[in-house]
């Protein structure tokens, strides 16, 4: 935990201007997520779930407990909702599940979340507090920022050079400048998510 960046006053207030005034949506992906789950629901800041027009967890199909186990949390989490698929999607085919559900419920805005926890609920405000700006369509997470957090973090070092290389070669055909392409924490504006044909996807990792 040492390594998550402070969430600033001036962040906590842009974040709670956005979830009074939006319909905002935290998504969590999971698959065999029953060691995890449970905490990582819980790390939602108790400050923001309130507000969240929905916290809604799809479980991939699991072969251990993580419905049964997100399911009695649906008492202690406000707004908590678990699916389960019938037969294993794929990480990219539950994203489209859950993306799609977004479109059809009219949230405005959806986070998507890892049930095994690999990305920190204590900085959703930092997420969420770009969105006041009208203009921001799309917020990334990155593991990049900080020298070292990825590696204490637990990522292997072949995704860590992986991810610079392909991170410096996409920054410099999008003439773009992120620390990391390929974070799982990010957030949409739904409006433009539903511009987006991310249907056409793959199943898999992408």
């Amino acid at each position: 935990m040492s390594d998550l960046p402070q969430v600033s006053d001036e962040e906590w207030a842009g974040c709670l201007g956005v979830v009074r005034s939006m319909q905002v949506a935290v998504f969590v992906v999971a698959y065999n997520a029953e060691a995890h789950i449970r905490e990582t629901l819980r790390r939602i800041p108790t400050e923001l779930a309130p507000h969240l027009a929905a916290i809604y967890v799809i479980d991939d199909k699991s072969i251990d407990r993580t419905t049964e186990v997100a399911r009695r949390l649906k008492a202690e989490v406000p707004g908590l909702e678990v699916f389960t698929t019938p037969f294993n999607q794929g990480y990219g085919g539950n994203q489209k599940l859950g993306f799609s559900y977004a479109i059809r419920k009219q949230f405005d805005v959806v986070v998507l979340l890892h049930g095994d926890g690999q990305y920190a609920p204590e900085v959703l405000p930092r997420i969420l507090n770009p969105f006041s700006d009208p203009d921001t369509d799309a917020v990334f997470g990155s593991r990049m920022m900080t020298r070292g957090a990825a590696r204490r973090g637990g990522m292997p070092l072949y995704k860590r050079l992986g991810n610079r290389i392909l991170t410096r070669i996409e920054n410099r055909l999008l003439n773009a400048d992120l620390t990391e392409f390929h974070s799982g924490y990010r957030a949409y504006r739904v409006s433009a998510l539903a511009e987006i044909p991310f249907q056409y996807n793959t199943d898999d990792f992408h």
